[in-house]
């Protein structure tokens, strides 16, 4: 459709809401909302503490500048200004100070008396109006009547719309390998997932419709699933990211057997392209505007969705703090009414100190400010996943290949293996290995490296063994001074792998380059001894 005029309203999606989501009314004391605000309204009805007794005159704090870190590989600082750094010669971070006075001096400013009172569960209306223009503008939905809801980060949107959506006993779809707290959040509810085996793009739209029409009600035990968890970009844990084409084939098969899509999308925007090994990067450093690294995203599936069945889930957590427990809904109108009646109950409203703050920092940036941020962002998370593969490059050989079957077909496979000893005298059985240790595909986004162990390898190696050999490489690591993700927790179904498949999740994202560089290097070593004596 090529213009919003064009677009047509949600369809009605009303019968895949729960018994639960049904049975919800409005609060009665939140009902009473929709008279506040009215001029001269004497106010008793509620127990709302007076803003005179709030403990906080104004809250005031140094937020960076939107232009804090490059926007080109060239600049490898993570912390620090470097154009400031450039031209200023300082190592002080740029700041520009922000203020939110308890009363507002204008109308429509954000204030304490508002953030830090009880609110509403659509949040404040400076940040509701910001995340509207926001996703109007970056993942522009392809029907007329999408709205917006604040929630309090996604672990907390998912088991959100999982009440909303499922009922006991039921199922929803996933890809094979995903995000443990969105297993762990259904399933005190008996609602359990279902795994679709992934390729380099995730999800397999093939393996997607063999699953739903074969589906088996008697042999399953529960109805085809009617919802779908998916996380496109930077698949969390194996890191690919899907392109239009394929979103395009999974949403109309959604549409053909009438599934909701859960777009869990945390690291949308730390989209980072392909590794480029180190010999070869330095004609690779160069960077663009704004608008054109925009257009280089993958876009969201909402674009594509002219019906209302995606639900879309972002937050704060990623690109500006976690602690600050914020983030945001993007479906159609029911659903949203519905969401918002769950979390007047429950969570109410996001923590208003958050709101307040993260308001007061996006409306002072603008939406111009706030890209160039999300920008600079991306190019670190790229430089730190370089460095990383970097660091294990230097402690391991290796092999750069083409995958050729199962969820690697088509991708770029680096395949690690030992070299020689450094510490201690060599036996010519141990000089070298040529044995693969672990194998990997680059991410293309988000945070993590997921890597495939060989334990196929491990010398004296048994099928059967009673412990899995990913535990005791994991305890060993842990023990050693790395700690890593066991690839057991982020297993759809917690079937049964077998002892000779392991696989392990590494993050880049926190650890400084010091860090990285000798967790590679203790990693080396516990390989390396595991290998030849796994006990």
């Amino acid at each position: 459709m090529s213009s919003f005029e064009k677009q047509q309203k949600a369809i009605d999606l009303s019968h895949h809401l729960s018994k639960v989501a049904l049975a919800r009314e409005t609060s009665p004391l939140k009902g009473l909302a929709r008279y506040f605000g009215r001029p001269g309204l004497i106010t008793l009805a509620g127990g709302t503490p007076s803003p005179d007794y709030f403990p906080f005159a104004a809250i005031s704090g140094d937020a960076l500048v939107p232009e804090s870190f490059a926007v080109s590989t060239s600049h490898s600082e993570s912390s620090l200004s470097w154009l400031w750094k450039l031209f200023g010669g300082s190592s002080k971070e740029k700041t520009s100070p922000i203020t939110i006075p308890k009363f507002s001096e204008h109308a429509g400013d954000v204030n304490l008396a508002t953030a830090l009172q009880y609110g509403t569960a659509t949040g404040l209306p400076q940040l509701s109006k910001f995340i509207n223009d926001f996703v109007g503008k970056i993942y522009q939905p392809g029907y007329s009547d999408w709205t917006t809801l604040v929630q309090t980060g996604n672990t907390d949107g998912w088991s959100r719309v999982v009440l909303t959506l499922c009922n006991p006993g039921e199922a929803f779809i996933t890809e094979d390998w995903t995000y443990p707290s969105a297993l762990a959040s259904s399933q005190p509810y008996g609602i359990h997932p279902v795994g679709v085996p992934m390729d380099s793009e995730g999800m397999r739209s093939d393996a997607l419709r063999k699953l739903l029409s074969e589906w088996d009600e008697s042999a399953r035990g529960c109805k085809r699933p009617h919802v779908m968890y998916t996380i496109p970009v930077g698949q969390n844990p194996t890191g690919v990211t899907m392109n239009v084409p394929r979103k395009k084939e999974i949403y109309d098969i959604c549409v053909e057997y009438d599934i909701i899509i859960v777009e869990d999308d945390p690291y949308y925007f730390l989209q980072m392209g392909s590794y480029v090994p180190k010999f070869e990067r330095a004609s690779q450093a160069s960077s663009v505007d704004s608008a054109k690294w925009l257009g280089s995203l993958s876009p969201s599936y909402v674009k594509l969705d002219y019906q209302g069945r995606v639900i879309r889930l972002d937050t704060f957590s990623k690109t500006i703090a976690p602690g600050a427990r914020l983030g945001f809904f993007t479906c159609n109108p029911r659903i949203a009414e519905r969401l918002e009646r769950a979390g007047e109950t429950s969570s109410q409203a996001p923590c208003g100190f958050g709101q307040s703050l993260i308001a007061q920092l996006l409306t002072t940036w603008q939406f111009e400010g706030y890209v160039r941020w999300l920008q600079g962002l991306s190019v670190q998370y790229k430089v730190r996943r370089d460095f990383l593969i970097d660091s294990l490059a230097e402690e391991f050989h290796l092999r750069m290949s083409l995958g050729t079957a199962g969820s690697r077909a088509g991708c770029i496979v680096y395949t690690a293996s030992g070299r020689p000893r450094r510490d201690a005298e060599m036996t010519e059985k141990f000089a070298s290995n040529d044995k693969p240790y672990f194998s990997f595909v680059p991410p293309s986004a988000g945070m993590f490296i997921w890597l495939k162990m060989h334990f196929e390898n491990v010398q004296g190696f048994r099928a059967g063994d009673e412990d899995t050999l990913e535990m005791k490489l994991w305890t060993k690591l842990a023990e050693a001074g790395v700690l890593i993700g066991p690839g057991r927790y982020f297993n759809a179904e917690d079937e049964d792998l077998g002892t000779a498949e392991g696989h392990f999740r590494i993050s880049f994202s926190f650890a400084s380059d010091t860090e990285l560089k000798k967790a590679a290097v203790i990693f080396a070593k516990v390989l390396r001894d595991f290998f030849e004596n796994p006990q």
